[in-house]
């Protein structure tokens, strides 16, 4: 039977020395306080990949959205690294890929992770780009820590609360149900997972998307994605917390042009040097649809 676990890691992999690096992290134990009796949630030590670069120039930051990982980036980044020079970090949110479970999941302790990890690897400032949850991870950021960050690329979001997408629910409810035999080839229990997530899924898209987090572990297949604690807290992943502060650094707000999340004044109260920019034919999945536009959009921006 399909179960959902706390923590999946993959194991170290040997790496030459101008390979990009990894960070393997241990699990956060459960009796994480969550706020519960008073005590402050704690930063985890998320899983990156980094690509290396000149250390002169500002380092560029990807965050992935809600059921993503880091490996939604990778050849991405593995251009942006080789057309700008630059030092390239692809990082996993708590919760997700390779990075630790926790009971905590707010954008304030995803806004920590990154205050503790990018001072670590010395890439401050940085430039953060961030997709959906991820764009929202970094305005925070930003507006908490404005240097951290050098500028600003928030991807198909803005610093509202995200209506529209009471989808996520359901397709955490899909995710849930599903149920597959243990010991099944890889190709197979996959092809049963679409089966079944097409009832009630019909976007292709979306669900080879959350495909992406079916992993077999011990030969039992496993959502990596923490599905309870993205049930707790949906409310908040959907909401952005009220700030009254504002970020002055460059700012690009990247728009699909078949999706349009657009809230202007609310943008320009928060980030006032903000400008917008719309990738034509493009949905909520912009790096997906339009890799090639995206990473134009990013290098015209850091020029």
């Amino acid at each position: 039977m399909l179960r959902w676990t706390r923590a999946w890691r993959l194991p170290r992999e040997g790496l030459g020395p101008h390979g990009p690096s990894f960070a393997r992290v241990p699990v956060a134990p459960s009796s994480s306080s969550g706020g519960r009796g008073g005590a402050e949630p704690r930063p985890l030590p998320l899983s990156y990949r980094l690509l290396d670069g000149e250390a002169a120039l500002p380092a560029v930051v990807f965050l992935h959205g809600l059921f993503g990982s880091k490996t939604n980036f990778n050849s991405i980044a593995k251009i942006l690294a080789q057309q700008t020079g630059r030092r390239v970090l692809t990082v996993d949110a708590r919760n997700h890929g390779d990075s630790p479970h926790s009971p905590d999941m707010s954008y304030e302790i995803m806004s920590q992770d990154l205050q503790d990890l990018l001072p670590q690897l010395g890439l401050v400032p940085c430039v953060v780009v961030g997709h959906s949850m991820g764009g929202k991870t970094a305005m925070l950021l930003a507006l908490q820590r404005p240097e951290l960050v050098e500028r600003l690329i928030a991807v198909d979001i803005s610093p509202v609360e995200s209506t529209g997408v009471s989808h996520f629910a359901t397709y955490v409810a899909a995710m849930r149900a599903i149920n597959i035999a243990d010991e099944l080839p890889r190709s197979r229990a996959r092809k049963l997972a679409d089966e079944q997530l097409s009832s009630v899924i019909q976007d292709m898209a979306v669900r080879q998307h959350l495909l992406t987090n079916l992993v077999e572990v011990d030969g039992r297949f496993v959502w990596r994605v923490n599905l309870d604690a993205l049930t707790q807290h949906l409310d908040k992943i959907l909401a952005f917390p009220q700030r009254q502060e504002s970020y002055l650094g460059p700012t690009l707000f990247l728009l699909g042009g078949n999706s349009h999340p657009s809230h202007h004044p609310e943008i320009m109260r928060l980030f006032p040097r903000a400008q917008m920019q719309t990738v034509p034919n493009a949905g909520h999945w912009i790096h997906a649809d339009r890799p090639q536009d995206f990473i134009a959009a990013i290098r015209g921006f850091l020029v």
